[in-house]
Protein backbone atom coordinates (compact mmCIF):
# COMPACT_ATOMS: atom_id res chain seq x y z
CA UNK A 1 0.00 0.00 0.00
CA UNK A 2 3.25 2.65 0.65
CA UNK A 3 4.65 2.09 -2.85
CA UNK A 4 0.78 3.01 -3.94
CA UNK A 5 0.84 6.48 -2.20
CA UNK A 6 4.01 7.17 -2.22
CA UNK A 7 4.54 7.18 -6.36
CA UNK A 8 5.07 3.96 -8.02
CA UNK A 9 2.80 1.80 -9.28
CA UNK A 10 3.10 -1.79 -7.86
CA UNK A 11 1.71 -4.71 -9.70
CA UNK A 12 0.55 -7.06 -6.95
CA UNK A 13 0.27 -10.75 -7.64
CA UNK A 14 -2.69 -12.86 -5.64
CA UNK A 15 -2.16 -16.38 -6.55
CA UNK A 16 -6.14 -17.43 -6.77
CA UNK A 17 -8.71 -14.91 -6.83
CA UNK A 18 -10.44 -17.22 -4.09
CA UNK A 19 -7.74 -15.50 -1.80
CA UNK A 20 -9.49 -11.92 -2.09
CA UNK A 21 -11.63 -13.71 0.77
CA UNK A 22 -8.53 -13.73 2.81
CA UNK A 23 -7.45 -9.92 2.40
CA UNK A 24 -10.73 -8.46 1.60
CA UNK A 25 -10.79 -5.71 3.96
CA UNK A 26 -7.49 -4.08 2.90
CA UNK A 27 -8.95 -3.76 -0.57
CA UNK A 28 -12.10 -2.88 0.22
CA UNK A 29 -12.17 -0.61 2.98
CA UNK A 30 -8.66 0.75 2.36
CA UNK A 31 -7.65 0.45 -0.92
CA UNK A 32 -10.66 1.39 -2.54
CA UNK A 33 -11.53 4.28 -0.73
CA UNK A 34 -8.29 6.05 0.33
CA UNK A 35 -8.64 8.78 -2.86
CA UNK A 36 -12.05 9.17 -2.20
CA UNK A 37 -11.13 9.31 1.95
CA UNK A 38 -8.28 12.15 1.36
CA UNK A 39 -10.45 14.38 -0.93
CA UNK A 40 -8.13 13.12 -4.06
CA UNK A 41 -5.19 14.11 -2.04
CA UNK A 42 -4.06 10.45 -2.34
CA UNK A 43 -4.23 8.38 -5.34
CA UNK A 44 -4.04 4.60 -5.63
CA UNK A 45 -2.38 3.13 -8.95
CA UNK A 46 -2.22 -0.29 -7.49
CA UNK A 47 -2.83 -3.41 -9.90
CA UNK A 48 -3.60 -6.60 -8.77
CA UNK A 49 -3.33 -9.50 -10.62
CA UNK A 50 -4.89 -12.90 -10.02
CA UNK A 51 -5.86 -16.12 -11.39
CA UNK A 52 -9.77 -16.65 -11.39
CA UNK A 53 -12.13 -18.99 -12.94
CA UNK A 54 -12.67 -22.75 -13.51
CA UNK A 55 -11.53 -25.22 -15.76
CA UNK A 56 -8.67 -26.67 -14.29
CA UNK A 57 -10.09 -29.31 -11.68
CA UNK A 58 -8.47 -27.12 -9.02
CA UNK A 59 -12.39 -27.75 -6.70
CA UNK A 60 -14.06 -25.64 -4.78
CA UNK A 61 -11.81 -23.13 -3.29
CA UNK A 62 -9.48 -22.79 -6.09
CA UNK A 63 -11.91 -21.94 -9.09
CA UNK A 64 -14.38 -19.49 -8.16
CA UNK A 65 -15.10 -16.41 -10.22
CA UNK A 66 -15.15 -13.54 -7.86
CA UNK A 67 -15.18 -10.55 -10.35
CA UNK A 68 -18.74 -9.77 -9.18
CA UNK A 69 -17.19 -9.47 -5.38
CA UNK A 70 -14.72 -6.31 -6.85
CA UNK A 71 -17.65 -4.88 -9.06
CA UNK A 72 -19.80 -4.44 -5.92
CA UNK A 73 -17.06 -2.11 -4.11
CA UNK A 74 -16.85 1.43 -5.12
CA UNK A 75 -13.59 2.45 -5.87
CA UNK A 76 -12.22 -0.82 -8.03
CA UNK A 77 -12.12 -1.08 -11.61
CA UNK A 78 -12.50 -4.73 -13.23
CA UNK A 79 -10.95 -5.84 -15.54
CA UNK A 80 -10.83 -9.41 -17.50
CA UNK A 81 -9.18 -10.37 -20.51
CA UNK A 82 -9.57 -13.38 -22.92
CA UNK A 83 -6.51 -13.33 -25.44
CA UNK A 84 -2.61 -12.77 -25.71
CA UNK A 85 -3.80 -8.93 -26.93
CA UNK A 86 -5.64 -8.26 -24.60
CA UNK A 87 -3.29 -9.23 -21.79
CA UNK A 88 -1.28 -7.19 -22.71
CA UNK A 89 -3.24 -3.88 -23.49
CA UNK A 90 -5.21 -3.83 -20.84
CA UNK A 91 -2.43 -4.45 -18.08
CA UNK A 92 -0.88 -1.81 -19.80
CA UNK A 93 -4.08 0.80 -19.38
CA UNK A 94 -4.24 -0.65 -15.76
CA UNK A 95 -0.85 0.19 -14.85
CA UNK A 96 -1.12 3.80 -16.11
CA UNK A 97 -4.51 4.67 -14.30
CA UNK A 98 -4.33 6.18 -11.19
CA UNK A 99 -7.15 4.10 -9.00
CA UNK A 100 -6.70 0.53 -8.10
CA UNK A 101 -7.74 -2.18 -10.61
CA UNK A 102 -8.31 -5.74 -10.02
CA UNK A 103 -6.96 -7.57 -13.10
CA UNK A 104 -8.63 -11.14 -13.12
CA UNK A 105 -6.68 -13.67 -15.64
CA UNK A 106 -8.71 -16.54 -16.14
CA UNK A 107 -6.26 -19.48 -15.34
CA UNK A 108 -7.49 -22.33 -18.12
CA UNK A 109 -6.59 -19.55 -20.43
CA UNK A 110 -3.11 -19.08 -19.35
CA UNK A 111 -1.95 -21.71 -22.27
CA UNK A 112 -3.31 -19.84 -25.00
CA UNK A 113 -1.46 -18.81 -27.40
CA UNK A 114 -1.74 -15.60 -30.20
CA UNK A 115 0.04 -13.22 -32.33
CA UNK A 116 0.65 -10.09 -30.93
CA UNK A 117 2.14 -7.11 -32.52
CA UNK A 118 5.64 -5.90 -31.67
CA UNK A 119 4.58 -2.34 -30.99
CA UNK A 120 3.34 -0.47 -28.05
CA UNK A 121 -0.25 -2.21 -27.01
CA UNK A 122 -2.65 0.19 -24.74
CA UNK A 123 -6.53 -1.16 -24.76
CA UNK A 124 -8.49 1.54 -23.20
CA UNK A 125 -10.40 0.24 -20.06
CA UNK A 126 -13.94 0.56 -19.89
CA UNK A 127 -14.06 -0.22 -23.86
CA UNK A 128 -15.95 -3.32 -25.01
CA UNK A 129 -14.74 -5.01 -28.38
CA UNK A 130 -17.31 -6.51 -31.31
CA UNK A 131 -16.04 -9.67 -32.25
CA UNK A 132 -18.58 -10.97 -35.03
CA UNK A 133 -21.50 -9.23 -35.89
CA UNK A 134 -25.00 -10.67 -36.23
CA UNK A 135 -28.65 -9.79 -36.80
CA UNK A 136 -30.74 -12.64 -34.70
CA UNK A 137 -28.71 -12.17 -31.03
CA UNK A 138 -26.08 -10.39 -29.14
CA UNK A 139 -23.72 -12.58 -27.05
CA UNK A 140 -21.93 -10.69 -24.49
CA UNK A 141 -19.10 -12.91 -22.44
CA UNK A 142 -15.99 -12.17 -20.31
CA UNK A 143 -12.40 -14.40 -20.15
CA UNK A 144 -12.75 -17.88 -21.12
CA UNK A 145 -16.62 -17.40 -22.19
CA UNK A 146 -15.01 -15.27 -24.99
CA UNK A 147 -13.99 -18.50 -27.19
CA UNK A 148 -16.65 -20.03 -26.10
CA UNK A 149 -19.12 -17.71 -27.44
CA UNK A 150 -17.62 -17.63 -30.63
CA UNK A 151 -17.35 -21.32 -31.17
CA UNK A 152 -21.41 -21.31 -30.31
CA UNK A 153 -21.65 -18.31 -32.69
CA UNK A 154 -19.82 -20.09 -35.50
CA UNK A 155 -21.86 -23.30 -34.62
CA UNK A 156 -25.11 -21.06 -34.94
CA UNK A 157 -24.60 -19.89 -37.92
CA UNK A 158 -23.50 -23.11 -39.94
CA UNK A 159 -26.09 -25.33 -38.76
CA UNK A 160 -29.11 -23.34 -37.94
CA UNK A 161 -28.52 -20.10 -40.01
CA UNK A 162 -28.51 -17.81 -37.23
CA UNK A 163 -26.47 -15.00 -36.86
CA UNK A 164 -25.12 -13.78 -33.53
CA UNK A 165 -22.75 -10.54 -32.57
CA UNK A 166 -20.27 -11.73 -30.27
CA UNK A 167 -19.23 -9.11 -27.46
CA UNK A 168 -15.86 -9.12 -25.43
CA UNK A 169 -17.06 -7.30 -22.55
CA UNK A 170 -13.67 -7.16 -21.17
CA UNK A 171 -14.20 -4.27 -18.94
CA UNK A 172 -16.63 -4.78 -16.26
CA UNK A 173 -16.28 -1.42 -13.96
CA UNK A 174 -15.92 0.82 -15.87
CA UNK A 175 -18.56 -1.06 -18.20
CA UNK A 176 -19.08 -0.10 -22.00
CA UNK A 177 -22.84 0.50 -21.82
CA UNK A 178 -22.40 2.77 -24.69
CA UNK A 179 -21.37 -0.33 -27.31
CA UNK A 180 -23.39 -3.06 -25.65
CA UNK A 181 -26.56 -1.08 -25.82
CA UNK A 182 -25.91 -0.06 -29.65
CA UNK A 183 -25.37 -3.95 -29.98
CA UNK A 184 -28.58 -5.17 -28.57
CA UNK A 185 -30.52 -2.58 -30.08
CA UNK A 186 -29.58 -4.26 -33.60
CA UNK A 187 -30.97 -7.61 -32.37
CA UNK A 188 -33.01 -7.00 -29.83
CA UNK A 189 -31.70 -10.18 -28.05
CA UNK A 190 -29.31 -10.51 -25.00
CA UNK A 191 -27.52 -13.47 -24.03
CA UNK A 192 -24.72 -13.34 -21.32
CA UNK A 193 -22.51 -15.81 -20.75
CA UNK A 194 -20.66 -16.00 -17.27
CA UNK A 195 -19.07 -18.57 -15.07
CA UNK A 196 -20.03 -16.96 -12.17
CA UNK A 197 -22.65 -18.41 -9.79
CA UNK A 198 -26.30 -17.41 -11.07
CA UNK A 199 -27.09 -15.33 -8.25
CA UNK A 200 -26.04 -11.33 -8.06
CA UNK A 201 -23.58 -12.17 -11.26
CA UNK A 202 -22.55 -9.64 -13.48
CA UNK A 203 -24.97 -10.65 -16.27
CA UNK A 204 -28.06 -9.63 -14.23
CA UNK A 205 -26.42 -6.12 -13.54
CA UNK A 206 -26.02 -6.05 -17.57
CA UNK A 207 -29.37 -7.28 -17.83
CA UNK A 208 -30.92 -4.66 -15.67
CA UNK A 209 -28.92 -1.70 -17.47
CA UNK A 210 -30.61 -2.90 -20.91
CA UNK A 211 -34.18 -3.21 -19.63
CA UNK A 212 -33.54 0.29 -18.02
CA UNK A 213 -32.33 1.98 -21.47
CA UNK A 214 -33.46 -0.13 -24.46
CA UNK A 215 -36.70 -1.74 -23.26
CA UNK A 216 -38.00 -0.46 -26.28
CA UNK A 217 -35.97 -2.45 -28.77
CA UNK A 218 -35.52 -5.62 -25.89
CA UNK A 219 -37.36 -9.09 -27.37
CA UNK A 220 -35.87 -11.21 -24.93
CA UNK A 221 -32.89 -11.63 -22.80
CA UNK A 222 -31.13 -14.73 -20.96
CA UNK A 223 -28.24 -15.60 -18.76
CA UNK A 224 -26.16 -18.73 -19.04
CA UNK A 225 -24.24 -19.13 -16.00
CA UNK A 226 -23.21 -21.71 -13.40
CA UNK A 227 -25.42 -22.58 -10.64
CA UNK A 228 -25.50 -21.28 -7.36
CA UNK A 229 -23.20 -24.34 -6.19
CA UNK A 230 -19.37 -24.33 -5.12
CA UNK A 231 -17.51 -25.45 -8.13
CA UNK A 232 -16.90 -29.69 -8.16
CA UNK A 233 -13.52 -30.83 -8.86
CA UNK A 234 -14.75 -34.30 -11.03
CA UNK A 235 -13.91 -33.29 -14.71
CA UNK A 236 -17.45 -34.68 -15.19
CA UNK A 237 -19.02 -32.24 -12.83
CA UNK A 238 -17.20 -28.91 -13.55
CA UNK A 239 -17.86 -29.86 -17.35
CA UNK A 240 -21.31 -29.86 -16.63
CA UNK A 241 -21.79 -26.60 -14.28
CA UNK A 242 -19.89 -24.70 -16.66
CA UNK A 243 -21.54 -23.02 -19.99
CA UNK A 244 -19.99 -25.19 -22.77
CA UNK A 245 -20.40 -24.34 -26.41
CA UNK A 246 -23.18 -26.93 -26.72
CA UNK A 247 -25.28 -24.89 -24.15
CA UNK A 248 -24.68 -21.68 -25.43
CA UNK A 249 -25.72 -22.87 -29.01
CA UNK A 250 -28.72 -24.77 -27.83
CA UNK A 251 -29.75 -22.21 -25.29
CA UNK A 252 -29.73 -19.52 -28.06
CA UNK A 253 -31.20 -22.14 -31.23
CA UNK A 254 -34.02 -23.05 -28.15
CA UNK A 255 -34.92 -19.76 -27.12
CA UNK A 256 -35.20 -18.06 -30.82
CA UNK A 257 -36.68 -21.00 -32.15
CA UNK A 258 -39.31 -20.80 -29.73
CA UNK A 259 -39.81 -17.20 -30.05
Amino acid sequence: MGAAMTGLRPVAEIMFSDFFAVCWDLIANEIAKSRYMSDGQVSFPLVIRTANGAGVRFGAQHSQSVENWAMAVPGLKVVAPSNPHDVIGLLASAIRDPDPVLFFEQKSLYATKGEVADTEIVEPLGKAKVLTEGSDATILALAAMVPRALAAASRLSAEHGIGCSVVDVRSLVPLDTRTILAEVAKTGRLFTVEENPRLCGWGAEIVSIVAEEAFGSLQGVVRITTPHVPLPAADALEDHVLPSVERITETVRKTLEDA
